[in-house]
């Protein structure tokens, strides 16, 4: 069980069968949760009320670029507050171990400016480093290793000698499969693709760097708007870098509302980890925030927020950027909207996360 969070496990029937995909509860594609049998699903315990720091210093912006020494306080300010710990090394080993094996997911696709910054996670590799981990044992990883060099992350991952990784290269388990109704177009890099030529499938693969190597999640994403699901946050994040054949999930909400909390709940080969539940920390890098654009980095439709947000739950975090993103387009006159997801509610519904605004605890920090 983590910090923070409760053990999050899906209420279920029967036995999961990781090679057949989630067959833990039934979504139906309207993006309404049913839990089978409901009762269990109500007298479910809730989670407890979710902490979100929210630490702010925009003396830490510089145009498009940003004050690294001023971003490293921000993140091991908001550690400690979160936490409770005295200092940033054990707020770390509040969340981690030395045996652990960490995963810092970032988004490196919209580039250096539109995703995650490098600034962040170097502050965070930093602090791993300082509370002890091997840097054998950190991994900064995104779907593709390609996207990761052209945003600059190998060059801070040779600097401080950690690891750097794309999903597919890593390849894919056969072993561990997400199973559903919709079908999608293979392309290069996906299994049956690479593997027989195939075409079209309905079976979705985990990455053997998930099965395989990562015991521990942290999640640094940027303040980014999606057009289906709201934001480009934790959840969505975190499930289109860890899948092949994922394209078939955006056809539109409803289905990337059953899906994202489906995958989130796949088991590895030994039906013992959840993906979901290795996800220890969430920080939202809210540096800047691009309300229009969705993978695209388009500086126009972007504010200058300086912040960084931390929580243990994502779904609270990512309900939380939903809403800065609809003040921005406000503030802005953008006349968008993206549909209301039931992805978040459904999440919620197998304990990923808390989804009502209503029953989180923000903390404010300004510098």
């Amino acid at each position: 069980m983590h910090p923070g969070r409760t053990n999050h496990r899906p209420i279920r029937p029967g036995r999961a069968d990781s090679r057949l995909g989630t067959r833990f509860f039934c979504l139906s594609l309207a993006g309404v949760l049913a839990l089978a049998p409901l009762g269990q699903a109500q007298e479910a315990s809730p989670t407890p009320a979710p902490r979100i720091l929210l630490v702010e210093d925009k003396s830490a912006l510089r145009e498009f670029e940003v004050d690294a020494a001023k971003v490293a306080e921000m993140v091991s300010e908001g550690l400690k507050r979160l936490t409770g710990r005295p200092s940033a090394a054990t707020a770390w080993l509040s969340l981690v171990t030395p045996a652990d094996t960490v995963g810092i997911k970032v988004n490196s696709v919209p580039g250096p400016i539109g995703g995650t910054r490098k600034p962040v996670v170097d502050a965070v590799v930093r602090g791993l480093l300082e509370a002890r981990l091997s840097p054998d044992r950190i991994i900064i990883w995104d779907r593709s290793l390609a996207s990761l060099r052209v945003a600059g992350y190998d060059g801070l991952a040779k600097r401080h000698g950690v690891q750097l990784a794309g999903s597919r290269d890593a390849g894919w388990d056969e072993a561990v499969t997400y199973e559903s109704s919709i079908v999608g177009t293979l392309v290069s890099g996906d299994l049956g693709f690479e593997r027989g030529g195939e075409k079209s499938s309905r079976k979705s693969h985990l990455s053997r760097l998930l099965t395989g190597e990562l015991t521990r999640i942290i999640s640094i994403c940027p303040l980014l708007n999606h057009n289906q699901a709201g934001v480009s946050g934790h959840l969505v994040g975190l499930v289109d870098g860890s899948i092949d054949n994922s394209r078939r999930f955006g056809v539109n909400a409803s289905v990337l509302a059953v899906a994202v909390p489906e995958i989130l709940a796949l088991e590895d080969a030994e039906e013992r980890r959840h993906l979901g539940d290795r996800l220890v920390l969430s920080i939202t890098d809210a540096l800047f925030c691009q309300y229009l654009g969705q993978s695209k980095c388009l500086l126009h439709y972007t504010a200058g927020l300086g912040q960084l947000r931390f929580s243990t739950d994502p779904v609270a975090l990512d309900i939380f950027s939903i809403e800065e993103l609809k003040r921005q387009r406000e503030r802005f006159e953008a006349d968008y909207s993206p549909p209301d997801s039931a992805l978040y509610r459904n999440a919620a519904l197998i304990q990923l996360g808390e989804s009502d605004p209503a029953r989180r605890e923000v903390v404010e920090i300004f510098r």
